[in-house]
């Protein structure tokens, strides 16, 4: 019998010399990353499938606030759907690893439209609220985890380190960031269109256009099988036993931060809600909301063309400060355009930590389990986002909308101490080898 066991296999990562960092010829941009072969044929359709997930919170809240008249009970069953996601995504990620991505997404989207749609009946026919949290638990486990799936792929199909001759794709990091401007252009339209739809035609509208997308949306990427990464199933005949991707320590470090950043994009969902309603301007809420992921979106943007000289660890700590210094004005801004303003600013400030996270992800994991990795840092963040709808739901019933625009500050604060604490343990796989653990068989 063979028994995996915990070896270190990833070589040392050699920092490049300044002119390595600064040579144009050398810096790989978005017009080389999408002339990779083969990469549209999971971008297109992990755009569709993901575009739901910043459907998902939005809507449930309008929903029930119609339904029941209380963010508190709309923020708590958001907030169950959060935390349910946040248990199983990691779970889903790992069986992804093992079994392929196309045999858990596709029971995965059939699961989540029945549920949400599910929830949609009950909260229609004014369910108790034990029936809309029973609900609410198979909706949030059952989220596609698409955008970890697709960051796997990019890594499988440029070259991660981990195969023959060890050679580390310099296009990586711009797929990070390539990434991270999608997410957040589907937090641009996502909130937007969800809004739309459940103030302009029917609240249930942005749940069940939630659910009917993330079905089509899910079985189509599901269906590009040849671009996913590879299984890495028990070898017949051996015990395998597989080290989770968080018992990494700078995974566990990311995770606390990536929670922070779930904060933000709660609290300002259910602040700005609130803030919209006190107005008498609902249909208001999709656009605020849109600013401040265009501000996350544009960062992006940016942050992939940049050459940077700074380390991967002082940007993310940075980032962090510059986020919770942003967010500390939300609950003293009063008017609308003032609002927008600063949203901006606080989404310009998250995507340098979301990007500066997942790369640094990428160095600290091995290859094999880098789909469980992503879906521990979007589980994060999706735990973040639920404790922040129902502390920002609370906040909102009784004290006002401003109260609320507090939830994001002690978020990022939290998470700010955290990375300034445990830096060290966020450093290159050359000092921490222990980022290379997860089920390298040798004989026993």
């Amino acid at each position: 019998m063979a028994v995996a066991t915990a070896v270190s296999t990833t070589p040392p990562v050699r920092d490049p010399g300044p002119a390595e960092r600064t040579d144009p010829v050398r810096r790989p941009g978005y017009g080389q990353l999408l002339r990779t072969p083969g990469a549209w044929t999971f971008l297109l359709p992990g755009f569709a499938a993901r575009q739901p997930f910043a459907m998902l919170t939005i809507s449930i809240v309008l929903l029930l606030r119609h339904t029941t008249g209380s963010y508190g009970v709309a923020g708590a069953v958001a907030a169950v759907t959060g935390v349910s996601m946040a248990l199983f995504a990691p779970q889903s990620g790992k069986l992804a690893d093992r079994y392929g991505q196309s045999a858990v997404l596709v029971p995965g989207v059939l699961i989540h439209a029945a549920s949400a749609t599910l929830l949609t009946a009950l909260a229609l026919g004014h369910a108790p609220l034990w029936a809309l949290v029973a609900a609410a638990v198979p909706t949030g486990a059952s989220v596609p985890q698409v955008g970890p799936m697709v960051r796997a792929r990019w890594a499988a199909t440029l070259g991660d380190g981990s195969g023959p001759g060890g050679r580390r794709s310099p296009l990586l990091a711009t797929a990070a960031a390539f990434e991270s401007v999608t997410d957040e252009l589907t937090f641009v339209i996502g909130p937007v269109l969800a809004t739309a739809l459940s103030t302009g035609v029917h609240p249930s509208s942005g749940l069940i256009a939630e659910a009917g997308l993330t079905l089509a949306g899910g079985l189509l990427f599901a269906a590009q099988r040849h671009t996913a990464p590879p299984v890495n199933p028990a070898a017949p005949g051996t015990r395998e036993r597989r080290a989770s991707a968080l018992s990494v320590p700078g995974v566990r470090v990311l995770a606390v931060a990536f929670l922070g950043i779930g904060s933000v994009f709660g609290g300002m969902q259910v602040a700005l809600t609130a803030f919209t309603q006190e107005l008498g301007q609902p249909g208001l809420n999709g656009v605020l909301y849109g600013i401040f992921a265009a501000g996350n979106m544009l960062a992006g943007v940016a942050c992939g063309a940049i050459a940077w000289r700074t380390s991967p660890q002082r940007r993310l700590l940075v980032s962090y400060a510059a986020l919770a210094l942003t967010c500390s004005a939300l609950w003293a801004v009063h008017a609308p355009l003032m609002l927008g303003g600063l949203g901006l600013l606080v989404g310009l400030c998250i995507a340098p930590a979301l990007i500066t996270g997942y790369t640094l992800v990428e160095s600290l994991v091995p290859a094999m389990s880098r789909t469980e990795a992503f879906t521990w840092l979007t589980g994060a963040v999706a735990l973040g986002q639920a404790t922040a709808v129902t502390v920002a739901g609370q906040m909102a019933d009784g004290f006002g909308a401003s109260a609320a625009f507090t939830v994001p500050l002690a978020g990022t604060a939290l998470a700010l101490l955290t990375v300034a604490a445990l830096r060290g343990r966020i450093a290159s796989p050359a000092r921490h080898t222990t980022g290379s653990r997860a089920g390298v068989s040798v004989p026993a």
